[in-house]
């Protein structure tokens, strides 16, 4: 008898001792593995483990119970009643490359304020650059700590190419917490992006062009205000991935602008016989009836008002005032047959985005600004109350990539760090999905059977025609 007991205790130690190795084993493979940012995060969790028994209690993150458990009481040996005991959370720690993702269970008096309250003295023990503290599910929270701060940690993209599984879920990069960003597309008519040159506003719109040029369910329309033709500028690599470009020249602008209003109108006249719906997005976007981006980047040049007496100046007036009222009609109008339209300006005064347009856009990000004037602008005026995210706190070269928003489903605003597209990746992606691009208006008439009427481009000789503005 006495033998079978210690041969089954074996078989157990042995089990056991097995289970410690395999696991050993896997931890070992993985930190091999793992890159030098993960790894310096592995140690760290290890460090977390080891240290929150001892460290709980110090940051008032415990609680006493006085209240024993009848087995306690009945088998104490001395006769004595047991002293009481202190409760601390239970925490589950997961490593990543910018920190730790520790989950607790809150215990009573032991919840998201006290939390809240002892993050600074978890960051300084953890060794990280900030934590923050959130309600996960009912009774548990999620406390984020980032050893490296991911604002300042340049990253980098490379699009798969593949179609995304959301097509109007526009994947922004990373916050504060090294935590995803993303925005919605769906039924927004307009999204608006300012900040200094050189800080990311035409890399982030490539980005979104990238990942979702894979999908037949989306065009583009691009007017650049940097240059005269498609060749030049940023977008030159993505140029043939759009069915229509447009440079500096307000008349091929206003052109452009008017034949998206068109399409407007025969979108909205033949919605309901071709989708069945009054609203193109309780269906979604397809390959018959795409979602349309128009792309306004450098929007002052398209936009600003011309002052001056001789002709040309005064039909440059004409053009840029008919160009606003154009634009306002697809960001009014548009949003539910599918029109989309983003604007990039440096400072999104009035002049650069008439005041008209640019508060319509429910959607607002802000790279780097000077003044808290240009900040306003951009983002409103509740900006002011968040001076952490203000983007005139931006201006340090650190900070090329990252821009404020005002994070849908959050309060107040958030710092989102977004991913550098290179050159090369988007002219791979635009050569891969140039076959996919289609005129919308040419898709509408062979989902609709009606012939589109297109406004003639104006030539040089019509443009030198055209009537005085009054």
């Amino acid at each position: 008898m006495v033998q079978e007991a210690m041969g089954t205790a074996s078989i157990m130690i042995g089990a056991v001792l097995a289970l410690g190795a395999g696991w050993a084993l896997w931890w070992l493979v993985r930190y091999l593995r793992a890159d030098t940012m993960t790894r310096a995060s592995i140690r760290q969790a290890v460090r977390v483990r080891r240290g929150w028994r001892r460290l709980a209690p110090m940051a008032g993150l415990s609680v006493t119970d006085k209240v024993q458990p009848a087995q306690t009481v009945v088998f104490a040996s001395d006769g004595k009643a047991p002293k009481a005991r202190i409760l601390i959370p239970r925490i589950k720690v997961t490593p990543d490359r910018y920190g730790v993702v520790v989950r607790a269970v809150c215990l009573p008096k032991v919840s998201l304020a006290e939390f809240q309250k002892a993050a600074p003295y978890l960051a300084d023990a953890w060794r990280c650059t900030r934590v923050s503290v959130l309600p996960d599910q009912p009774g548990q929270l999620v406390i984020r700590g980032v050893r490296v701060d991911p604002l300042v940690t340049p990253t980098d993209h490379a699009p798969s190419g593949l179609v995304p599984d959301e097509l109007a879920r526009w994947h922004l990069g990373v916050d504060d917490y090294a935590v995803p960003v993303s925005v919605s597309l769906a039924d927004v008519p307009g999204v608006t992006v300012a900040g200094l040159p050189g800080y990311g506003k035409t890399s982030l719109i490539n980005g979104f062009i990238c990942d979702t040029a894979p999908s037949d369910a989306i065009q583009y329309a691009i007017a650049d205000g940097k240059v005269t033709s498609s060749y030049e500028g940023d977008y030159a690599d993505l140029e043939q991935r759009a069915f229509a470009f447009v440079g500096d020249d307000l008349a091929e602008a206003n052109t452009l602008f008017k034949r998206l209003v068109e399409l407007r109108r025969d979108r909205s006249a033949s919605i309901r016989s071709v989708l069945g719906v009054k609203n193109m997005w309780h269906v979604g976007p397809s390959a018959s009836w795409p979602l349309v981006v128009l792309i306004v980047d450098e929007a002052h040049t398209y936009f600003r008002e011309h002052k001056g007496s001789d002709r040309k100046t005064k039909d440059l007036a004409a053009l840029a005032s008919e160009n606003a009222r154009l634009v306002e009609d697809l960001v009014k109008k548009g949003r539910s047959v599918g029109l989309l339209v983003l604007i990039a300006t440096q400072k999104a005064t009035g002049d650069a985005i008439p005041t008209f347009i640019r508060d319509v856009c429910p959607v607002g990000l802000s790279f780097a600004q000077k003044t808290a004037e240009a900040a306003v602008v951009a983002l409103g005026e509740d900006i002011r109350n968040w001076p952490d995210a203000n983007p005139t706190a931006l201006q340090d070269p650190a900070y090329v990539g990252v821009a404020s928003m005002a994070h849908q489903g959050r309060p107040g605003f958030t710092r989102v760090r977004t991913p550098y597209v290179a050159d090369d990746d988007a002219a791979r992606i635009a050569a891969d999905t140039a076959h996919l691009t289609r005129d919308p208006a040419e898709l509408l008439e062979e989902a609709s059977g009606r012939h589109i009427r297109r406004p003639v481009p104006l030539t040089k000789d019509d443009a030198d025609d055209a009537p005085e503005a009054a």
